[in-house]
């Protein structure tokens, strides 16, 4: 089985639309939010990152959900300097890729707790992918509304499927991970 190399590549694939997603943005469009009740690209951003410190620390050995983690701290607009907010997401995701350098294929069905609920390894790491995801989805979408006419794409561009099939019908048939070229052009 080779599930934790192509998992950890979908990861890097989320991390760099978070990444790309930001890049684009002045620090007042990472920083507003639609309206009291909604959140901020940093609020998002400050969540992550805080969910996957509590998950990935010592996954194997503590529950997920950490005593020190407040998750309602998360949702606090208190972080205010993209440097120190990328500085929070770069940290969440080297704590994600540690707990992934450090598991083998043949540890994945191995418990460990979220909130007291047993996962496999492998279960727990496709509910963190779905759930940062989700988050960077979101991220995404508050982006290109920021940017509207300026938004450049980060996959392939509207109008421009059938170019890019053809770009791929055009090459032999190939073994490789769809996520390689996108992140070959971080």
């Amino acid at each position: 089985m080779n599930y934790i190399q192509p998992t950890r590549k979908q990861f890097q694939y989320y991390k760099s639309l978070g990444d790309k997603t930001m890049s684009q943005l002045s620090d007042g469009q990472i920083f507003w939010k639609y309206n009291d009740e909604s959140n901020s690209i940093a609020v998002i951003v400050k969540h992550i990152a805080g969910n996957m410190l509590s998950r990935w620390t010592d996954f194997r050995t503590t529950d997920g959900e950490k005593d020190w983690r407040n998750r309602e701290t998360e949702f606090a607009d208190d972080i205010k300097e993209r440097k120190a907010l990328l500085a929070y997401w770069e940290k969440g995701w080297a704590c994600l890729f540690e707990a992934f350098d450090r598991t083998s294929d043949q540890e994945l069905n191995e418990i460990i707790y979220i909130r007291n609920q047993g996962h496999t390894i492998i279960e727990a790491m496709n509910r963190q992918l779905a759930h940062y995801a989700y988050h960077i989805g979101q991220m995404v979408f508050i982006g290109k509304m920021s940017r509207d006419n300026n938004w450049q794409s980060l996959s392939i561009p509207k109008g421009a499927s059938n170019h890019y099939n053809q770009g791929k019908f055009a090459n032999d048939k190939n073994r490789s991970h769809y996520t390689d070229e996108f992140l070959d052009n971080k």
